[in-house]
């Protein structure tokens, strides 16, 4: 039975990340499901490519009306009076982006329901915003009838703008490995065996196709200085340091850049003797490349601290494959992983995180993340609350 009519105002890939392959998943999900929830799609894309992100253009202010003037138009074509909007982190321009939607959109509908994906907007309009964007910020952002926040840690922003209605709604992704138990789960334990054999000298690393002489990390996020690329690089070569160690790491960076100066930085960085040879840039990677590198890797590193960070979906993967993972208790990466979870690391920290991966040579945890993934960060364990999240608006 049709208990609701639904526009999402928010873009789907291109470009790739967390926030727009999210809202394609809830896409996806709900038009697959009983039809409870019907949904209708305006998708606001102002940029090709990541890099495009935040730039302000002519053309995206004409793109914006465009957008606007198809979500109002859907509002009287097909009677729908929910509007979904994603709000924008701590950025002026995306900021300001977000008061246009709403000056022009908001009185057309009657309910409307934000989705925090980025988190911090609340904090930077306290501490850096002027005086004029708390005042419309507030006024064109407060009380929405429901805010989707994806872990405690998020219910700030929405508890900032007065909400209505709070539901905690993880992300989650469909199951990239479903024979997990009979694919990957022997190779993780059996490389962990051998990595513990090697260190203890029960096994030299010269035997062949004992494999496990390098502990490969792996670096899958946009690649800044926030996401905590440059504290990984730092960590590797502080691991490999010393000459004694017969395991040495060996780290993969995927994704793109998104600032010029820091992928100048990262080639000259990687050129040094104290890191050369020991990593591999592999830019951005997507469908059975990263599936391929999730599988190969031994451990995910991402020691983030950046302000909008949310419910990375990279961490999720991660559990999925059973992949260690070390970061940073930052925003909702706590409640991701399981309770005394044992990898996480002060921020911009390269010697502890060096220390962790040493630790996480010999350390079994592969199990322990895949369960929790299969218990929380399923998509359809996403697709299901956000069901029961949208349906409960205007009860």
């Amino acid at each position: 039975m049709l208990e609701m009519k639904l526009l999402v105002f928010a873009h789907t890939p291109p470009p790739y990340h967390g926030q727009s392959y999210m809202v394609k998943l809830m896409l996806d999900g709900l038009r697959e499901g009983d039809a409870a929830v019907e949904c209708y799609h305006v998708n606001c894309r102002f940029s090709d490519n990541m890099e495009d992100i935040g730039e302000i253009r002519f053309g995206k202010i004409w793109l914006l009306a465009q957008y606007c003037i198809q979500a109002i138009l859907c509002r009287f074509r097909h009677g729908v009076k929910s509007f979904y909007y994603v709000p924008a982190p701590g950025k002026r321009a995306a900021l300001y982006r977000d008061w246009f939607i709403m000056f022009l959109c908001r009185p057309f509908f009657k309910e409307v329901i934000f989705h925090w994906h980025a988190a911090g907007l609340g904090d930077w309009l306290h501490r850096e915003g002027f005086w004029f964007e708390k005042i419309l910020t507030r006024r064109l952002l407060r009380h929405p009838d429901l805010s989707i926040v994806l872990a405690i840690s998020g219910m700030r922003d929405a508890l900032w703008f007065e909400t209505k209605k709070l539901e905690i709604v993880p992300n989650g992704i469909p199951d990239p490995c479903p024979q997990f138990a009979q694919e990957i789960l022997p190779g993780r334990r059996s490389r962990t065996e051998a990595r513990r054999k090697i260190q203890t000298g029960e096994l030299s690393v010269q035997v062949e196709n004992a494999g496990s002489g390098v502990f490969n990390v792996l670096y899958l996020a946009h690649c800044t200085r926030k996401k905590g690329l440059f504290d990984t690089l730092e960590a590797v070569a502080i691991a490999n340091a010393t000459p004694s160690s017969p395991v040495r790491v060996h780290l993969t960076v995927a994704g793109a850049f998104l600032d010029a100066g820091e992928e100048a930085e990262f080639q000259q960085r990687i050129r040094q003797a104290d890191l050369e040879g020991s990593v591999t840039f592999a830019g951005f990677v997507s469908g059975e490349e990263k599936m391929k590198l999730l599988r190969s890797s031994d451990c995910l590193c991402f020691p983030t601290y950046y302000e909008a960070e949310g419910q990375p979906v990279s961490i999720i993967e991660a559990m999925a494959f059973g992949l260690p993972v070390i970061a940073t208790r930052w925003r909702g990466i706590p409640a991701m992983l399981p309770a005394n979870y044992p990898g996480f690391v002060p921020q911009q920290a390269p010697q502890d995180i060096a220390a962790m991966m040493k630790q996480l040579f010999t350390l079994d945890l592969t199990a322990m993340l895949r369960d929790r993934f299969t218990e929380c960060f399923t998509g359809a364990c996403y697709v299901r609350h956000m069901r029961n999240a949208l349906q409960g608006v205007g009860r």
